[in-house]
Formats: structure tokens, C-alpha cells, sequence
């Protein structure tokens, strides 16, 4: 076996086995053998809860670790489970009717899979992915999420910094901004937050209820109560009475809002060309995608299209190489496919060289409140009447949850 060959081999391996362990998480794998590790990981989820816990004690007490607070107004956009809720469309929504009100937004990420995030911290800096005018980075350097909202969202400045606290003083000091927003960040507790937009997912709110790396949950549910708002996503239908008595249950005060991910115009990738949502009507269509949650998005596309022909999974942030897309669209056109589809998320990580066989484009979705509309506007208004000076909402300490679940 040649050198080349054997990376190949081992690539394919270590793929599969995280493949296998996203179905224990996910609890779609229901073999004997992913049984049997899902058991094995069980004691390391409770190690992870004592972990979760004592930071969050630390951090509520002051004691060894403090919350810093910066000189503008910081709201947190996250959830309690790994990947899959649909922060990005929400931060878009929220920082774009930020900027019409007439405030200076910059939006924090961590650079989740960019191309340094393997730095140490005194190697890593922050790194600017846009400047509000122009976009500096591209996505391998700034990660999926980041490069996303830089490219829709002029007049907004993008960052990338494991360091949070940095990034934010360097967005204050350099571009004058009032209003950061935390991409992800429920689980940064180095700086204080003013208000905590907690994000759940109405098609798969909390797993299996057990924490990493056992299931998907981040902190245990009844770290719901400290949300500001509550914002349950792809929420298309009336959620379950079982979610909403479950965020009352650890959350009595939370506005809730019910939003959905619609879908508005398909986009051709590395072309220019746009496709009303009717013009899959009547074709074969094919779609892959490398997001948490792809059944809801291969569902869609399914009643979207005359026939679904093909579809192909990867893992969450999968960087694709010319020739695994042109094994797969090959595939895809011996199974009389005749367009491609796949997310706006994917579309980023797919080589500017690359040229389909066969059409490719992206759906672009837009987040839209379907129920508590009114909440989410006076949220944004109030955002924007608040000053750093007088800054007093009810989440501005941290505090520790009190019940069990």
C-alpha cells in the first residue's frame, strides 16, 4: 500500500468511526455495538456534568474565575445541545434589525473548525472576517458559520477569537461598536451577558436527555432558566405541550417565541444564476449536505422536488475535495438526478474550482417568527434603548440552577 493510499485508508476509517459515534449521540444507530459504547460512555457523562457544574459555581461565586464585563451591550445567542438548532439565521435576523435601528454590531464566534482553531491561545489572535465593507477571509480561514454571516450581513463587523473577552475589547476600541453578539456563546462565561437568547430545537429539543459525550446535551435542561428569551426553532406546527411544560417548568419568566426556517430562493454555487422554489416542481433532484441535523433538510427538498433520487450524509463541517464531489455527482447522474441541492452551510466548503456535472445550487433559508412575534421586536427595541451606562438586566449575573430535573 502506497503512503497516499494508507492516509487514504485511515481517513476513511477515522471518518467512519466518527460517524458511528454521531449515531450513538444522536441515538440513530441502534446496533448492538453502539448499545454497548453508548453504556461505555455513560460514567464520562457524569464526569462531564461535574465539570459543567463547578465552572458554574466558580463563575457565580467570583471564586478563581470572573466574568468580565465590556463597555457595550452584549447579547448571547446559543442553546443547550450540540449543533443543529439554527443559530446563524437567527444572529443574521437579529444583527441586521440591530443595524436598521441604527446600532454598530459586531458579532464574536469562536471559529469553530477554521483553520487555526487548533492554535494554542497565546498563538491565536483576532482575526477579522469582516470589516463591515468588505469580507476579508474566506471560509477555510474563518470557519463555516463566521464567513456566512460576513458575506450577508454588511455593515456588520464579523470576528473570529477563541478568546471572546479579546475580541470584544478589540471591537470596541478599534471600531467603536455598542452591541456585540455572541454567536454561540450560552457557554462562554467569561463575560457577562445582558441578555440570553436560548435557542431550542422543536424536532429534537434535548436528545436523549443525557449529557456528552452520551448525548448531545452541553449543560442539563434545567439550565434553561438562564434564558431571556426562549426562541424554539423549525417550530412549523404547534410544539408538544411535554417541551412547552418543560421550559416553564425551569424557566417561569422566559418570553418564548415560536420560529420557523423558511426557505426563499435557490442560488447557484461558484455561478450567479437564481431559481424561484417552484423550479424544482416537476425534476429528479439530489441533495448532500454535512449539517447536525440533515433529515429535516432532505424532507424538505423531497417535497420540494418532482422525486428525490440521491442523497448523501456527512459528518457536520465536512470540507469537501474536488474528487469525493465528483465521485458523488457522477453517482448522483447514473440515479437520473438532474439538479443538486445542498445548504448555504455547505455551499461555503465546496472549492471554488470545482464544475458539477450536473446543476448545483444552494437553498438559501431566512428565519421567521411564526408566534411571538411582537416579544421578539420589543426585545430588539429595547436592545437598542439601553446605554452601557445603565445596563440592568435580570441575566447580568449568573446564577446557579436550583432545580433538578
Amino acid at each position: 500500500m502506497t503512503q497516499t493510499g494508507g492516509l487514504t485508508w485511515v481517513k476513511q476509517r477515522w471518518g467512519d468511526f466518527e460517524s458511528f459515534v454521531e449515531g450513538v449521540l444522536y441515538d440513530r444507530d441502534l446496533s448492538i455495538s453502539a448499545r454497548l459504547f453508548g453504556l461505555f460512555l455513560n460514567p464520562f457523562s457524569y464526569l462531564f456534568y461535574g465539570i459543567v457544574w463547578s465552572r458554574l459555581f466558580l463563575y457565580s461565586k467570583g471564586l478563581f474565575f470572573r466574568s468580565t464585563r465590556l463597555d457595550a451591550l452584549v447579547i448571547v445567542v446559543g442553546n443547550l445541545t450540540m449543533g443543529g438548532t439554527g443559530k446563524t439565521p437567527v444572529v443574521e435576523r437579529l444583527a441586521r434589525e440591530l443595524v436598521a435601528k441604527g446600532r454598530k454590531v459586531a458579532v464574536l464566534s469562536r471559529g469553530y473548525k477554521s483553520k487555526e482553531e487548533g492554535a494554542s491561545e497565546k498563538q491565536s489572535t483576532t482575526k477579522v472576517v469582516s470589516n463591515g465593507s468588505k469580507v476579508l477571509l474566506d471560509s477555510e480561514e474563518a470557519g463555516d458559520e463566521p464567513y456566512m454571516l460576513a458575506h450577508n450581513l454588511p455593515g456588520v463587523l464579523v470576528l473570529t477569537d477563541k478568546d471572546r473577552v479579546r475580541a470584544g475589547r478589540f471591537a470596541i476600541e478599534e471600531y467603536g461598536v455598542d452591541v456585540l453578539i455572541l454567536d454561540d456563546g450560552f457557554q462562554f462565561l467569561p463575560m457577562q451577558a445582558d441578555m440570553n437568547l436560548l435557542l431550542v430545537d422543536q424536532l429534537n429539543p434535548f436528545g436523549n436527555h443525557k449529557l456528552l459525550p452520551r448525548g448531545i446535551l452541553r449543560e442539563p435542561v434545567r439550565h434553561l432558566c438562564r434564558a431571556s428569551y426562549v426562541l424554539i426553532t423549525k417550530s412549523e406546527i404547534e410544539p408538544q405541550l411535554e417541551l412547552l411544560e418543560t421550559i416553564r417548568k425551569y424557566n417561569k419568566n422566559a418570553e418564548i417565541i415560536r420560529c420557523a426556517h423558511k426557505p426563499k430562493v435557490f442560488r447557484e454555487i461558484n455561478g450567479t444564476e437564481e431559481k424561484k422554489l417552484s423550479f424544482l416542481f416537476e425534476l429528479q433532484a439530489g441533495v448532500f449536505c454535512g449539517i447536525a441535523s440533515p433529515r429535516g433538510f432532505e424532507q424538505l427538498i423531497h417535497r420540494m422536488s418532482g422525486e428525490l433520487r440521491y442523497k448523501k450524509r456527512f459528518l457536520d463541517h465536512h470540507r469537501y475535495e474536488k474528487d469525493e464531489l465528483e465521485r458523488l455527482f457522477q453517482q448522483a447522474k447514473n440515479s437520473g438526478v438532474e439538479v443538486m441541492i445542498t445548504t448555504e452551510k455547505d455551499a461555503v466548503r465546496i472549492p471554488d474550482d470545482f464544475k458539477p456535472v450536473i446543476p448545483l445550487y444552494y437553498l438559501r433559508m431566512e428565519i421567521e417568527i411564526v408566534e411571538g412575534y411582537d416579544d421578539f421586536e420589543e426585545a430588539v427595541s429595547s436592545i437598542c434603548e439601553l446605554r452601557p451606562s445603565n445596563q440592568k438586566h435580570a441575566n447580568q449575573d449568573l446564577v446557579m440552577p436550583q432545580s433538578k430535573d
